[in-house]
């Protein structure tokens, strides 16, 4: 089945790029809110014989819901505000999807020192968008804190969980901060050429890293 989940989930993925690159969003409706039911389709199957991580499938959940809010312009608040949660529960499912017996591998100012490019373009991302949010200020930079700090706690699995996971999970949580950047950078500042298409396809992208590395996470520590 869980190749089944997988090749729908190609599938929708496809049919919302080209519907974003062609500037067709009364199409979406028929991709966009299916993108992440197939992918929490993939993982129950892929871990079908392993504990499901609740935060996981409900920091998936979340990020459903707010595909479907941003759908519409007037619910972008709301849409934030289902983001965050997820953010909050995927830092959840990064904790608990290390080996608790290893110690930790970065420690000091190596950990430092990996933590500082994440911060610095967070911050950076903030001090560029504040001047624009108007109203929307404080919920913004409590969103870019929270959604930093679901990168780093990707960031600090390392050396607890295999290399694999480590590698797609950490690379899907840069790609979301990515995603998340060029959405706040079109909507607040100035438009991006064919902005919908990078923003979902750097999304799409991050969401199945993600899935990837908690599945292999599983998989290794059976």
């Amino acid at each position: 089945m869980k190749r089944y989940f997988l090749a729908a989930f190609i599938i929708f993925s496809g049919a919302e790029l080209v519907t974003t690159w062609f500037n067709l969003p009364q199409w979406q409706a028929f991709s966009k809110p299916f993108l992440v039911p197939s992918l929490i389709g993939y993982y129950v199957f892929s871990c079908s014989k392993r504990p499901l991580s609740i935060a996981f499938m409900l920091a998936l959940f979340f990020c459903w819901v707010g595909d479907v809010l941003l759908m519409f312009e007037s619910y972008f608040i709301f849409g934030l505000l289902a983001f965050l949660t997820g953010h909050l529960l995927f830092t959840a499912a990064w904790r608990q999807h290390r080996n608790p017996a290893t110690p930790d591998s970065l420690t000091g100012l190596q950990r430092l020192r990996m933590a500082f490019p994440v911060v610095l373009y967070a911050t950076g991302m903030v001090v560029v968008l504040y001047p624009h949010l108007d109203r929307l200020r404080v919920p913004v930079v409590l969103y870019a804190g929270v959604l930093a700090f679901m990168v780093l706690q990707a960031l600090f699995r390392y050396g607890r969980t295999s290399a694999a996971s480590f590698g797609w999970v950490f690379a899907g949580s840069v790609l979301f901060m990515v995603s998340d950047s060029l959405l706040a950078f079109n909507k607040f500042i100035g438009p991006v050429a064919h902005s919908g298409f990078w923003i979902m396809l750097t999304y799409i992208s991050a969401q199945l890293l993600m899935v990837q590395g908690v599945i292999s996470h599983a998989s290794e520590s059976q």
